[in-house]
C-alpha cells in the first residue's frame, strides 16, 4: 500500500473506533489473521487471539447495552475513555512502518475518534428524548451496519470509504443540530405554556 493508502485506512480506522471500537479492532484482527489484509507491524498485536477474544465479548456487550434505551448514553459516557484511545492507536499503528507510535498519528487518531464519538454520543442522547422504545434499537442497529460495512470498503477501497465516512458525519452533524434545535423549540414552547396556565381555581379559594 501507499502512504496516502495507509493514511486514508488509518483515519478510517480511527474513525471507526469512536463508534464501535472493540468491533473495529476485532474486525481489522480478523481481516490480518484471516489474510484478508497485510497489517503494518504495530497492528498485529490485533490479530492475537487474546485480542481478539477479549475484543469479540466486549463488542457482543456493546451490541446488547447499545440496544436499550438511556443505557445506551450510559454506555457511550464510559466508552470514552476506550474509544478515543483506541481511535489514536489504531492511526499511529496504521502509519507506523517500524511500529513506533507518532505524537501526531497518535493526536490525528484520538481527534478523528472524539469527533464521532461526540456525534454518535450526542444524536443517542438526543434519540433518548423520544418517549417510543424502538427507535434506539433500531439506530443502533444502523450503527453496527455502517462499522461492519465501512471497515470492509476501508480494507478493499479506502478512498471510497473515506468519502463515505465524511458524508456520514456531515448528515449526523446536521442531524443532531437539527434534532437539537427541534428539542429546544419544544422546551422554550412547554415553558411558556406553562408560565401562561390560568391559575387553577382551587388554590385561590
Amino acid at each position: 500500500m501507499t502512504e496516502a493508502h495507509l493514511f486514508v485506512i488509518g483515519l478510517l480506522l480511527a474513525w471507526l473506533a469512536g463508534i464501535r471500537a472493540y468491533l473495529t479492532v476485532f474486525g481489522i484482527g480478523l481481516a490480518g489473521l484471516m489474510g484478508w489484509v497485510d497489517l503494518p507491524p504495530a497492528l498485529h498485536a490485533t490479530e492475537s487471539y487474546w485480542v481478539l477474544g477479549t475484543c469479540g465479548v466486549l463488542a457482543i456487550a456493546e451490541f446488547m447495552a447499545d440496544k436499550i434505551p438511556g443505557v445506551d448514553s450510559v454506555w457511550d459516557l464510559l466508552q470514552t475513555l476506550a474509544r478515543i484511545p483506541a481511535g489514536a492507536f489504531l492511526a499511529a499503528a496504521t502509519l507506523s512502518p517500524d511500529g513506533h507510535l507518532g505524537a501526531g498519528a497518535l493526536a490525528l487518531g484520538g481527534g478523528a475518534a472524539l469527533v464521532s464519538h461526540g456525534l454518535k454520543a450526542g444524536a443517542r442522547a438526543l434519540l433518548n428524548t423520544s418517549p417510543e422504545p424502538f427507535s434506539n434499537g433500531v439506530v443502533s442497529l444502523l450503527e453496527d451496519g455502517l462499522v461492519l460495512g465501512a471497515l470492509a470498503l476501508a480494507i478493499s477501497h479506502p478512498w471510497l470509504a473515506l468519502g463515505f465516512a465524511l458524508i456520514c458525519s456531515l448528515l449526523l452533524a446536521m442531524g443532531v443540530w437539527l434534532a437539537w434545535r427541534w428539542a429546544s423549540r419544544g422546551l422554550r414552547w412547554l415553558g411558556r405554556a406553562v408560565s401562561t396556565a390560568p391559575p387553577d381555581s382551587t388554590s385561590t379559594r
